[in-house]
């Protein structure tokens, strides 16, 4: 679906937890569709608690072009209603060993592979799930940067802990203008005392070192494994001296680059 207006605008809207709806060159984008209500959870070993529902029904949104999985195995990024309706969209995106998982129309991109998506390039990029040690027990994670003529460059980091990959990214791609960001300093005891997502003082970190002009938060609340919440990450870029770059976008609410 081709929407014609306003697609030299960037738009991005919260619906709670990581699931993020992004209006990018004329198409829809939804990032890790999560629909399901509160309620106890059972992934591998561990029991994942959402305390909150979405404030969006896949009804709501209305027609998707392009879904972004970061990963596939975690039920707090894509859970038993965000698999049907990734089912329905015409173009999904996601790892290889998630692509396999999902079958058509999964596209499983490795970092730094790209597809094209109209106007628009969609770059898959490294996510590392928590320490080097524990992010690789805990399955392969990618990001997204998207990129079109004319149009803000976007990051989308998935659930991704290092500032090394960070500078990865942000060194590969200089222009990034918009980031959305997986934040809530998640942690779980089968994992450790390890961080699986950025703190909110990482953030503000990651947000400097990719030189964004707008962060937005996401997957800062919604679940009980989740340690910081929204005012956490104000308060870190107030701290560091960032309070212009953040975009505090609270579920519903949306922003227009």
């Amino acid at each position: 679906m081709n929407r014609e207006k306003n697609v030299n605008e960037v738009t991005v809207r919260a619906i709670g937890g990581p699931t993020t709806v992004i209006d990018y060159a004329g198409r829809r984008y939804v990032v890790d569709p999560t629909f399901d209500g509160p309620g106890s959870y059972r992934n591998g070993p561990v029991t994942a608690t959402k305390l909150a529902g979405p404030v969006a029904t896949p009804e709501e949104l209305g027609p998707v072009d392009v879904v972004l999985v970061s990963h596939d195995h975690h039920i707090d990024n894509f859970d038993v209603s965000g698999r049907a309706y990734t089912r329905q969209a015409p173009r999904v995106f996601t790892t290889a060993a998630g692509a396999a998982r999902l079958g058509s129309p999964a596209t499983g991109l490795r970092p730094f592979e790209h597809a094209e998506v109209g106007d628009a390039r969609v770059t898959a990029v490294p996510a590392l799930h928590g320490s080097p040690e524990v992010g690789l027990g805990n399955g392969p994670v990618v990001g997204f940067v998207l990129e079109a003529e004319g149009r803000p460059t976007v990051y989308i980091s998935g659930d991704n802990a290092s500032l090394d990959v960070v500078a990865v990214v942000a060194e590969r791609f200089p222009a990034i203008e918009v980031a959305v960001l997986n934040v809530g300093a998640a942690k779980i005891a089968v994992r450790g005392d390890v961080f699986l997502t950025l703190t909110a003082d990482l953030a503000a970190r990651a947000a400097a070192l990719l030189g964004a002009r707008a962060v937005v938060p996401a997957h800062q609340d919604g679940w009980a494994h989740l340690t910081q919440g929204a005012d956490d990450v104000v308060r870190a870029f107030a701290e560091a001296g960032l309070p212009g770059v953040l975009v505090d976008l609270r579920p519903g609410d949306s922003a227009t680059f």
